[in-house]
């Protein structure tokens, strides 16, 4: 019978597992969360500068970091979820047979998904919660709907980790692993993250909507900049669905993997 994501209540054990390892390299953990905190300062305050104001539609101006911001925590969360579902559950599941031994406990397939979904979660969460307050010590969270940009941002680490885990579960080498960055890089350049997604032409406009990080940055901004309406509905059933589903694949990957 294939896992089911159901039978994934013990999986408090691995993440408690992965918290007693981490213990002792959080230097890790905090290194992710400087790079999207750079960015903000050389784009959204050094280029901002000259850029100007950016005109979001109905004569509304916004500043370039109020902009630019909201997409940096869109791709930290990303970045935070993506990495830890990729390299280090490849390495857990081919090389250090990890898994093997949990699963000789009364841990299934299925906890073994959720487990390390949410441990990839919880990373997304903590570069996304400083980056957040670092967006609020600068004001460029003028919105009080804002607040609801730490769970929009665990929901984009959701999808991002579920897809990522399920990706690496058919992965064979870690050459397989330029694909991830072959991925991402063009998802954190053209998902709407530096530019308004009316400045693209037709054509890349509708390959962009496709991006979940588009979805991503799109709902943090629109909670950020207090533009919350019907949209927002949108991008949340996009990532809900893409999360679901990895997780899904993810278990029934493991299962294939570690059972057969």
């Amino acid at each position: 019978m294939p896992p089911s994501i159901l039978t994934g209540g013990r999986a408090r054990y691995l993440i408690e597992r992965n918290l007693l390892v981490y213990r002792r390299s959080w230097i890790i953990l905090l290194s992710g969360f400087f790079e999207p905190v750079f960015y903000l300062f050389s784009l959204g305050v050094g280029v901002g500068a000259l850029v100007g104001d950016v005109d979001m539609g109905g004569g509304r101006l916004v500043s370039y970091a109020a902009f630019v911001a909201p997409a940096m925590l869109a791709s930290s969360a990303m970045n935070g979820a993506i990495y830890e579902a990729t390299l280090n559950f490849f390495f857990k599941l081919r090389y250090a047979r990890t898994y093997e031994a949990v699963l000789a406990t009364p841990l299934t397939a299925g906890d073994v998904a959720v487990g390390e979904i949410g441990w990839s979660l919880a990373r997304g969460g903590i570069y996304s919660a400083g980056f957040l307050v670092v967006m609020g010590l600068m004001g460029l969270v003028p919105s009080a709907w804002g607040l609801l940009a730490l769970p929009a941002s665990l929901l984009i680490g959701l999808a991002f980790g579920a897809i990522g885990m399920a990706a690496s579960s058919f992965m064979k080498s870690w050459q397989d692993f330029d694909l991830v960055q072959l991925v991402v890089l063009p998802l954190f350049l053209f998902s709407a993250t530096f530019y308004p997604l009316s400045v693209y032409p037709p054509a890349l406009q509708a390959v962009a909507q496709v991006s979940p990080l588009f979805h991503g940055v799109e709902l943090i901004r629109s909670l950020t900049l207090g533009d919350v309406g019907p949209q927002v509905l949108v991008h949340l059933a996009v990532l809900v669905l893409l999360g679901t589903v990895g997780v899904a694949i993810t278990a029934r990957r493991i299962g294939n993997v570690l059972l057969k």
